[in-house]
């Protein structure tokens, strides 16, 4: 699986794994963001909320990533392939969300096909699983630009907020995704 030291590129845009080092970063950003998260993502906003998260990718069966802008003061978002399943199923879920400064820009676009390269490239995954409210339709469209297709539909699938909401399947697969990314490529960060 990930070995936390690869980041992948496209342009100006990264992906990569987060570190401890982003949490105030990620904090800031996720403050500044709650009104453009609301009501389908409630991300940490404190160093508790962030040690939580980052825990289950550093100990856990997850895998916490960021896409950045320019530099790494610049969140574009945050991903978590979560509940990752090896052996014959090779299965993640797919959670994100990105950050209001960069709302309508296409960069959410951008950094969700380098996190599918991550996850189908660098984790050996075949599926990935995106489970989504009908009402968020900013998210919907996320998914079918990358490449997504809608699989299904499941009624009280998850509790959010003390209530059991109705949810879309979305997922992508390995062999239908159409080939590399133009400007995608592995790096190593340098030391």
């Amino acid at each position: 699986m990930c070995d936390g030291s690869v980041s992948m590129s496209m342009a100006a845009l990264s992906v990569r794994p987060v570190v401890r080092q982003d949490a105030e970063i990620l904090i800031r950003a996720n403050l500044d963001s709650r009104s453009y998260h609301a009501p389908w993502a409630r991300p940490f906003i404190d160093l508790n909320g962030f040690e939580s998260w980052f825990a289950r990718s550093v100990t856990g069966p997850d895998v916490g990533l960021a896409a950045w802008y320019g530099s790494d003061d610049d969140p574009v978002g945050v991903f978590t392939f979560s509940q990752i399943v090896m052996g014959a199923f090779c299965s993640a879920y797919l959670g994100y969300y990105g950050m209001k400064a960069h709302a309508r820009t296409g960069r959410m676009t951008d950094a969700l096909r380098l996190v599918l390269d991550y996850g189908f490239d660098r984790l050996s995954l075949h599926r990935v699983e995106a489970n989504i409210q009908p009402g968020n339709v900013a998210s919907i469209a996320l998914v079918r630009r990358a490449g997504f297709r809608q699989e299904g539909y499941s009624p009280r699938y998850l509790k959010i907020d003390g209530e059991w909401r109705d949810h879309e399947r979305w997922a992508a697969l390995a062999e239908d995704r159409p080939g590399r990314r133009r400007g995608s490529r592995i790096t190593l960060p340098s030391v």
